[in-house]
């Protein structure tokens, strides 16, 4: 037996029993002539609350070191608070995290992070020991995968995710530090958007008013007078239409996982999860869709349901709405753009036609007035010039006014 320099005691012990069938333990005589035989095992005393000695025992490590090392461990989260468990893998660790995960996130959300977890975590990290994991292996794979020549985005949300899950582990206190805090490279910046022109805006809904008469005509009116997101559109329904208030609510979001199934769950934010102002034009393409559904109904049958659907009331598949959109554009002869770039069309013109930021914002539901500065604050530079030019001509108008009426009098004439 041998006492740590700290506290606690290090032993061997072995399964042996003697003839009465208890265990031997400690006292085997075979422990003192057989280097092989049994196992090390650590015992420490640690606090309780009611002041009793209560004695911690783990054994089955196979060498003096092994079982030192947990003993410390032991003995640093008495002091710290944080216990880096030995046996717990990496892999381990993930799929706990990834479980629990998938309670709270969004389907498409958590469907990307078990995608990052089995097919880019595991089979590098899994095998190792969570407290053996180092910022230098992080960096290595980031590094190994940008050689190979992989997209800088998708090694980003796999490295990203790392963190995320490692960051719950040092919350819950089973990692002292991130290894994958500073290990992650910067987030890639995203592409600059493609977004019509009022002119081109006004020249696609003309041309679906013109050429269809199906319910995307409506639904594009729909998104590019309110600023909606893909989603949320999709997934509106008709009791979160109010025409005769010219207000809609946003409740549902339609996502897509795994680019095959649909899923309807709350929108994005809680800040999304909000009334929209209608302007004329979108009250009447709701009408539009109204009566288009009143006729495939029975008689009588009160609207229910989701606004924009397929005939038996399944949701639009939005790959399809999206393909629609670039042949319906190509035939218009505007610039091919993406279904979020028709919010950010709203957005750009809302902004365009000088309503204020703060306006903007709240139109488009954003959490915070930075988010909607963060990604329109290039078209503020006439705002910039504006605000210059205000306080230039208030110090003008001050100095004119604080300037005296009468000239001064001429001493030499005076003289």
């Amino acid at each position: 037996m041998t006492t740590s320099p700290s506290r606690g005691r290090i032993y061997r012990r072995c399964g042996c029993r003697s003839t009465d069938g208890r265990q031997i333990g400690s006292t085997c005589p075979q422990l003192r002539t057989d280097e092989e035989h049994g196992s090390w095992a650590y015992a420490v005393d640690l606090p309780s609350v009611d002041g009793r000695r209560k004695t911690r025992r783990r054994g089955g490590y196979r060498t003096y070191e092994d079982a030192l090392y947990v003993l410390e461990q032991v003995l640093s989260a008495e002091r710290t608070g944080v216990f880096e468990d030995p046996k717990v893998t990496v892999g381990a660790f993930l799929l706990e995290w990834l479980a629990l995960k998938e309670r709270t996130l969004k389907a498409s959300t958590a469907a990307n992070y078990h995608d990052a977890v089995h097919r880019d975590l595991l089979p590098v990290f899994g095998a190792m020991r969570l407290s053996d994991l180092r910022s230098r292996h992080i960096e290595e794979w980031v590094a190994s995968q940008l050689l190979k020549g992989r997209g800088r985005v998708a090694v980003y949300r796999a490295a990203a995710t790392l963190r995320s899950a490692l960051g719950a582990a040092v919350r819950s206190r089973r990692l002292v530090y991130n290894p994958a805090l500073y290990a992650v490279m910067a987030r890639p910046a995203s592409p600059e958007r493609t977004c019509w022109t009022p002119r081109q805006a006004a020249a696609f809904l003309r041309h679906n008013a013109d050429c269809y008469a199906d319910q995307l005509r409506d639904f594009f009116e729909l998104l590019l007078g309110t600023g909606l997101r893909r989603g949320e559109a999709l997934g509106l329904h008709w009791a979160d239409v109010h025409l005769m208030e010219r207000k809609l609510f946003v409740r549902w979001t339609l996502a897509t996982v795994n680019n095959n199934q649909l899923h309807l769950g709350p929108p994005k934010t809680k800040a999304s999860r909000n009334w929209v102002s209608l302007s004329p034009r979108v009250v009447a393409a709701l009408r539009r869709q109204a009566d288009y559904q009143r006729f495939l109904l029975p008689p009588g049958a009160p609207l229910e349901g989701l606004v924009f659907a397929m005939v038996d009331g399944a949701p639009l598949r939005p790959q399809w709405v999206l393909d629609q959109l670039r042949r319906r554009s190509a035939e218009a002869g505007v610039p091919r753009i993406g279904l979020h770039d028709v919010r950010h069309t709203a957005a750009t013109i809302m902004i365009s036609e000088g309503v204020s930021l703060a306006v903007v914002s709240k139109a488009l539901r954003h959490s915070t007035l930075s988010t909607t500065i963060n990604i329109y604050g290039h078209l503020l530079k006439h705002a910039a010039d504006d605000a210059v030019n205000a306080l230039s001509g208030a110090l003008d108008l001050a100095d004119i006014e604080d300037t005296p009426d009468t000239q001064p009098t001429d001493l030499g004439n005076a003289a």
